[in-house]
């Protein structure tokens, strides 16, 4: 696995866990950053080929 992989899929677990606690929390507007962000993150590793874990 190459450094770009592992730099997506370790920002996609932190924006997951982020998203998990902030959900719990209510805060909505969190809740749809970090939606936001793993949605960029996902369409950015398919425009580069990389194979996503989830």
């Amino acid at each position: 696995m190459g450094e770009f992989t592992t730099t997506i899929e370790g920002r996609l677990d932190q924006a997951y866990r982020g998203l998990q606690e902030a959900r719990s929390e209510g805060d909505d507007f969190l809740a749809d950053t970090l939606t936001a962000e793993i949605e960029d993150l996902r369409r950015i590793a398919v425009d580069n080929g990389v194979t996503l874990k989830r």
